[in-house]
């Protein structure tokens, strides 16, 4: 005996009301896994156990839940949808991880070769990924942040545009001066955040790198309400452990990164290696959350600023501990 089945086309089911949007999550690229304002990356409340503070919630925003693991997925995709690529050329792009693994992730979707420049002391974790992505990597010695525009990685890559041997071959989107950085975080992590918290963030702390992040979120809060906080952190010294941020204090304005809007910030307050290491490490062992130092940077300035503040506060989680590990374990042995 034999029995038949029909079986119902996913397009037919969207067409009934049943969009992949909303209810069964089904996509038709990795580019639309991708957070928006319809699809956020969630925020969790922090508990006494980290956050003693009585009148000071601090609100973690996971960026690590876009697909390729970081905040940077977002600015990937804005990049890499306004820069025109021709049948044969090559992006390139100076990176401190992130934005080169969502870069090389959406460019293998595309069929783009991809070439990046990035820091030698980048966490090993990163290099891996890229290699796995397939990636061509070009190491050079240069801050965990590229910083110089004609030195290190981004004075690789701006060689690798300009120069007439190579006729055109490269291309680079350019995060560093590239205003698309910051429309990435205006139209998406900005509103995510305001709908999210209902309106009631009253302070904002994101590390300055890119700083498209702070700069595109930032301009996005106060205009909706003037009064909310842009709290920038960096390291306390220029030479640090802290991959992908950087200290903006003292920089000359040519080296300051071009898309930031220093009229923003509020404040900024400098965070040191341990004080970055140890919060990440005590925020995995009281709340379970498994971030990165970046991230525990951010959280050790949130608790120092509800010690005499109130309100609601969002700290933006970049991107997770698994990128970091071999870093971690060099901080706990030397604790040991």
């Amino acid at each position: 005996m034999t029995t038949s089945s029909t079986v119902t086309p996913i397009d037919t089911l969207a067409s009934k009301g049943r969009g992949p949007e909303t209810h069964r999550r089904v996509y038709n690229t990795v580019a639309d896994l991708i957070a928006d304002p319809d699809n956020p990356t969630p925020m969790i409340r922090l508990s006494e156990r980290f956050n003693a503070a009585r009148d000071f919630d601090i609100y973690v925003k996971l960026e690590r839940n876009n697909p390729f693991g970081s905040i940077k997925d977002r600015t990937a995709l804005y990049l890499l949808n306004g820069t025109k690529l021709e049948e044969g050329q090559v992006l390139t792009e100076p990176t401190a991880g992130n934005t080169g693994i969502a870069l090389a992730a959406l460019a293998n979707a595309r069929g783009t070769p991809i070439e990046l420049a990035l820091p030698d002391g980048t966490p090993e974790e990163k290099k891996a990924l890229l290699r796995f992505l397939g990636a061509e990597l070009l190491e050079v010695e240069d801050e965990l942040c590229p910083l110089f525009p004609t030195e290190g990685a981004r004075g690789v890559v701006k060689s690798l545009v300009e120069s007439e041997a190579f006729n055109g071959r490269y291309v680079s989107p350019n995060q560093y001066e590239n205003a698309l950085n910051v429309e990435a975080h205006y139209r998406t992590t900005g509103p995510e955040i305001w709908r999210q918290t209902e309106g009631r963030v009253e302070y904002f702390f994101a590390a300055f790198g890119t700083c498209g992040t702070i700069t595109g979120v930032g301009r996005y809060l106060k205009e909706q309400n003037p009064n909310v906080k842009i709290i920038g952190i960096e390291p306390k010294l220029r030479h640090h452990k802290l991959s992908g941020i950087q200290k903006i204090s003292n920089l000359p304005d040519e080296h300051k990164p071009k898309i930031l809007d220093y009229s923003l910030i509020d404040e900024i307050i400098e965070v040191t290696d341990d004080e970055a290491f140890g919060a990440g490490i005590e925020v995995a062992r009281t709340e379970g959350l498994m971030v990165g130092p970046t991230t525990g940077a951010l959280l050790h300035a949130a608790r120092l600023t509800g010690v005499d503040g109130t309100g609601t506060a969002v700290v933006i989680s970049p991107d997770d501990a698994t990128k970091y590990i071999s870093s971690y374990a060099a901080y706990l042995a030397e604790k040991d």
